[in-house]
């Protein structure tokens, strides 16, 4: 099925350009989004007279998309989800998740402008594309901790696995502390015993007096 592009749709064309497509796609997706018309002899003649309008139209929001891309681009968000102790999330991080993220943050995101290149379903710092405009493209980063300090230390560059490591070796830290406080005091327990035992002058340790 042949069909004219209203705006550059990606891997497939420009703004006005005639292309062929599935049927099923052109249905489903393209002619109820508004990207394009069928490319009738009348659709076609109806393009070239709006082409003007239609190009200053994606022109003034591409700038739009652009100035927000600016303020956009680079910025981390956090989302606070459970975990195992291995960093494996109980379920996943959706494209809904990262546009409400970015919405709470004061950033306008809809869910169909976020872009995942796979599921998130680990803890970690994670790369997310946004699709402001059909020519403006930005990324963002997804923080996903299971708790705000969590989400500091990975946005400091430490990994799940440094910190799993840190709070294995703190506790062995711990352990080894206790049983060093542990043998200290044995060990004064012990000098305690060994002590001589003083007893009055003139009598004998089991409490007999000595003959002068």
């Amino acid at each position: 099925m042949q069909v004219i592009l209203l705006e550059r749709v990606a891997k497939l064309g420009q703004m006005g350009d005639v292309v062929d497509v599935k049927p099923g796609y052109a249905r489903n997706f393209l002619l109820p989004q508004g990207k394009a018309l069928s490319a009738s002899e009348q659709n076609v003649k109806a393009f070239e007279g709006r082409k003007a309008q239609l190009e200053a139209q994606n022109l003034e929001t591409r700038k739009e998309a652009e100035a927000l891309g600016e303020k956009l681009a680079g910025e981390q968000f956090v989302i606070i989800r459970s975990a195992s102790d291995a960093g494996s999330l109980y379920g996943s991080v959706t494209t809904r998740d990262a546009a409400e993220a970015a919405t709470e943050a004061g950033f306008t995101v809809a869910r169909g402008q976020v872009a995942l290149g796979a599921p998130i379903k680990e803890l970690g710092l994670h790369t997310v594309f946004v699709r402001l405009h059909p020519e403006v493209e930005v990324e963002i980063e997804l923080n996903v901790a299971r708790s705000p300090e969590e989400a500091e230390l990975q946005a400091a560059g430490k990994s799940i696995q440094e910190l799993a490591a840190e709070e294995e070796a703190a506790a062995e830290f711990e352990i080894s502390e206790l049983f060093d406080d542990i043998g200290s005091a044995a060990d004064v327990f012990d000098g305690d015993d060994a002590g001589p035992v003083e007893t009055p002058e003139g009598q004998s340790d089991d409490g007999e007096e000595q003959p002068d």
